[in-house]
């Protein structure tokens, strides 16, 4: 069983970020990403930290904008943000305050802007094959698989999970790489059975260890986008120890889709800026 290392593929993606900046560093322009954090939630705050260490590492700017959880300040300092010439990536992390949708919050993110994809016209402009910014975990599924050489066109893909974060842009994403593409569910019936016959898994529904050796195929690719806090630390929707003597390759957790999403956050800045 291959293990498909996210923390080498992002230290490649930085290189080529590194690179893009200084270039972009040579005309004027400092690419920015803006991240509002909009309530005092410790787990959104832990990784907003992950993104400025990552920003540092490769030279983009990266301002935080801690807010107090008030709706009303939450959308004037996203408008102020979108009008801000000298921010050129904006995203805003969750949970938001009461009474405001992702959509909502999505749809004020110019999408020239919208690094993660939380714009509705984002997610509208990737089913119809124009540009746009996937969100990032989607996408970081389909850079792993496209860095591990795993063949797309014709392959049988599985995706369980159908949120518009990941499972839904996942699923845009695989089919404009010409795979077979079905979506699992909470209401999908007999799901080891569907998810058996796929060549590529994608476990995305936020739910631990719930796709086990049943789920899989012999030498099927798994990509495990789970981050579940447990009693015994972090783990994924992967039973990794039940998985790994049946797959042929497999995200660990941590250590897989994370380093790559957060890689990809600041290669969308950057691209945003021009580079």
């Amino acid at each position: 069983m291959r293990l498909l290392d996210g923390r080498s593929m992002a230290a490649d993606i930085g290189r080529s970020v590194v690179d893009d900046v200084e270039r972009l560093a040579a005309t004027g322009v400092t690419p920015t990403l803006a991240v509002v954090l909009p309530t005092a939630d410790e787990a959104a705050r832990s990784y907003v930290r992950v993104i400025e260490r990552g920003a540092a590492k490769v030279g983009v700017g990266c301002a935080v904008h801690e807010l107090t959880g008030d709706p009303d300040e939450l959308t004037a300092t996203v408008d102020r943000l979108a009008a801000d010439p000298a921010v050129h990536g904006m995203i805003v992390q969750t949970p938001l305050p009461d009474g405001l949708t992702a959509a909502d919050v999505g749809a004020r993110i110019p999408v020239g802007k919208d690094v993660d994809g939380m714009n509705p016209l984002s997610l509208g402009r990737l089913a119809l094959g124009l540009p746009a910014f996937a969100p990032a975990t989607a996408a970081a599924v389909l850079e792993i698989l496209n860095r591990a050489a795993v063949p797309l066109a014709g392959a049988r893909a599985c995706v369980i999970g159908r949120s518009s974060v990941v499972g839904k842009p996942a699923a845009l994403l695989l089919l404009a790489e010409d795979a077979t593409v079905t979506v699992c569910h909470s209401r999908t019936k007999d799901l080891a059975t569907v998810a058996h016959d796929a060549d590529i898994v994608v476990a995305a529904v936020g739910r631990p260890k719930m796709v086990g050796a049943g789920h899989v195929r012999p030498g099927a690719v798994v990509i495990d986008v789970g981050t579940n806090w447990t009693d015994v630390g972090l783990v994924g929707d992967v039973d990794a120890d039940a998985v790994a003597p049946v797959a042929g390759a497999l995200t660990p957790v941590p250590g897989g889709v994370g380093p790559v999403t957060t890689m990809l956050l600041l290669r969308n800045t950057v691209r945003a800026a021009g580079g």
